[in-house]
């Protein structure tokens, strides 16, 4: 009787145990947030433990009725999940797979374990289902982060380089043509100055918009910075020719783009072409040859495109190689200055000299300032430059006024780069200072072209430049188109009249009236007037008679090196 009771008590106890790791075991499922299936495949019984409410609308009492999840779920993935959700079949111990709920919008992940005896036959199997919508949605808002320009919606710059790459491996196993396009919006800086940048952001997201127009299979669109976007085309033949393209875009921004604000606007594109594998091999040489081929057409022609051909390749080549060599040249200094004499035409007295830089070249002597200054403006390094010559041309001047007591002008060129480095003004009055050179004894010439873009900032460096002696002189007048409505607001001494009228002057009377209107008109100013590029006697002797103050040209005096100047200050202190 003992013997019995203690046998009961044992029972309970392990029956009490049981009954609390159950209850374990079925808090930790409710609280895990899954839904499980559990089936006994000797009882046949089927258990739905968790959050199975949460999951799906319905219950089930047998294992047969598990099929009613296989019409829920997308219908590419009803057969691979019935594969995992009757996993003994195949013998496997587990395997999972993920499936969208399409009415519902619901990412689920199915996870099947099969237990099996000695003998291989399966005894037990749980079936765990987790929702993982919220881990889906930010795998893709991750993946299109990673994939795309957010302002767009067209592939980004790393993207489209990566598929760009796809394409190319593709065509080098075909034998065939990529054809990399590079599309600029002609003059969006001027959109976003005149009517606000945000006017701008919205017009790259609406061109955006109609390039995607464009994507299709073989044919992909990437908004790469600003205003340039990218695009790639795989064997591009009939309706995905470049020539069909690029016809379709003009057609499509014929029409303005209407903004949010009301305002219609219409654009114009440039195109650069560049083929695989004419003109590169891999993303990056393919994507700067388009870029090369791009920019080289918009200074030909905006609104146009441009194809790529050897010619380019060479003259970038060539580029890159005399950038390098600007480089040398500033790093060693190896410029020189020439200066032409400028004469007072009625007396034919020396007035001064201007500084020209020339580039010293080992290989092809001297390099003309109309070749590297350009280049030189491009890369920032004219700045350096710049200082140079006004450090060199205002140290020589100091020479010549000590060894012949000169008193002359020193006419120094200054590029808009460097008169809107900030520092321009102090520099020079720092080296006026170290030479111990009078500002009056200085002119600065600058062209229209600095005033284009800050003219109060601009006018006001000339007025400080202006009160502390220093001269002013506007270059290259008449070549522009609004000399005359600012002409009268700068404080300018000089102007000098562009060599391209003084070339037709005898033989063009809509040229000489201009001419003889600009004389005037300086007069009554109280400006001095320059004559450039004074070649002939004819020429001086008409200037002359109009009233032009001082002429500069081959006529009098061609650019010369220091040392010449020098022997013709001598000459002219002793002639007076």
């Amino acid at each position: 009787m003992d013997e019995l009771r203690y046998q009961l008590d044992l029972l309970k106890a392990v029956n009490r145990k049981l009954s609390a790791k159950e209850r374990m075991y079925h808090l930790i499922c409710d609280t895990s947030r899954n839904a499980y299936l559990y089936y006994s495949f000797g009882k046949k019984e089927l258990a739905l433990i968790g959050q199975w409410e949460a999951v799906f609308p319905f219950r089930m009492d047998e294992w047969k009725k598990v099929t009613k999840i296989l019409d829920i779920v997308d219908e590419q993935a009803a057969l691979p999940l019935r594969d995992v959700l009757f996993l003994e079949k195949s013998g496997l111990e587990s395997a999972h797979i993920e499936v969208l709920l399409p009415n519902e919008k619901k990412w689920l992940e199915f996870r099947t374990d099969v237990i099996y005896d000695d003998d291989g036959g399966a005894t037990d199997k749980i079936v765990r289902v987790r929702n993982i919508t919220k881990e889906k949605t930010q795998a893709e808002e991750l993946k299109y982060a990673t994939h795309y320009d957010v302002s767009t919606g067209l592939y980004n710059r790393s993207y489209y380089v990566h598929k760009l790459g796809k394409y190319l491996s593709r065509a080098k196993k075909e034998h065939a043509v990529v054809s990399v396009l590079l599309i600029d919006i002609d003059d969006l800086g001027k959109v976003n100055d005149g009517l606000r940048i945000v006017i701008g952001d919205e017009l790259i997201r609406q061109f955006g918009a109609v390039l995607k127009e464009f994507s299709q299979e073989n044919v992909i669109a990437c908004h790469l910075n600003s205003d340039v976007y990218g695009m790639a085309v795989y064997d591009p033949v009939g309706s995905r020719s470049i020539e069909q393209i690029h016809r379709g875009i003009r057609e499509r921004i014929r029409e303005p783009f209407l903004l949010s604000s009301g305002q219609k606007l219409h654009v114009t594109v440039s195109i650069g072409v560049a083929e695989f594998p004419e003109a590169g091999l891999t993303p990056s040489e393919l994507i700067s040859m388009a870029e090369i081929v791009l920019y080289k057409g918009k200074k030909k022609s905006k609104g146009a495109i441009q194809y790529y051909d050897a010619s380019v390749l060479l003259e970038f080549r060539q580029n890159i190689e005399f950038e390098d060599k600007l480089k040398e040249a500033v790093r060693d200094k190896s410029f020189l200055l020439h200066y032409q004499p400028q004469y007072h035409t009625q007396s034919r007295r020396l007035r001064g000299v201007e500084a020209l830089i020339r580039m010293a070249d080992t290989g092809d002597g001297i390099v003309s300032p109309g070749i590297f200054i350009p280049v030189a403006e491009k890369t920032g390094s004219i700045v350096q430059i710049g200082q140079w010559v006004m450090e060199e041309s205002i140290r020589q001047y100091a020479e010549w006024k000590q060894k012949y007591g000169c008193r002359m002008v020193m006419s120094i060129n200054v590029s808009p780069v460097q008169y809107n480095s900030e520092d321009f003004v102090d520099a020079l009055l720092r080296i006026l200072k170290k030479y111990e050179v009078k500002p009056f004894e200085i002119e600065i010439e600058i062209t229209e072209s600095i005033l284009i873009d800050d003219f109060l900032t601009v006018s006001e460096k000339l007025r400080k430049l202006r009160d502390y002696g220093v001269r002013i002189s506007l270059d290259d007048f008449g070549t522009g188109f609004s000399s005359l409505s600012y002409l009268k607001r700068l404080p300018i001494d000089t102007l000098k009249i562009d060599k391209s009228f003084i070339d037709t002057v005898l033989t063009d009377s809509a040229t000489r009236v201009i001419t003889e209107a600009i004389i005037s008109m300086v007069k009554a100013l109280g400006f001095e007037s320059v004559a450039e590029g004074v070649e002939e006697e004819n020429q001086y002797d008409y200037l002359q008679v109009i009233g032009c103050d001082v002429i500069q040209g081959y006529y009098l005096g061609k650019p010369q090196p220091a040392r010449d100047i020098g022997e013709l200050l001598e000459k002219e202190e002793k002639a007076y």
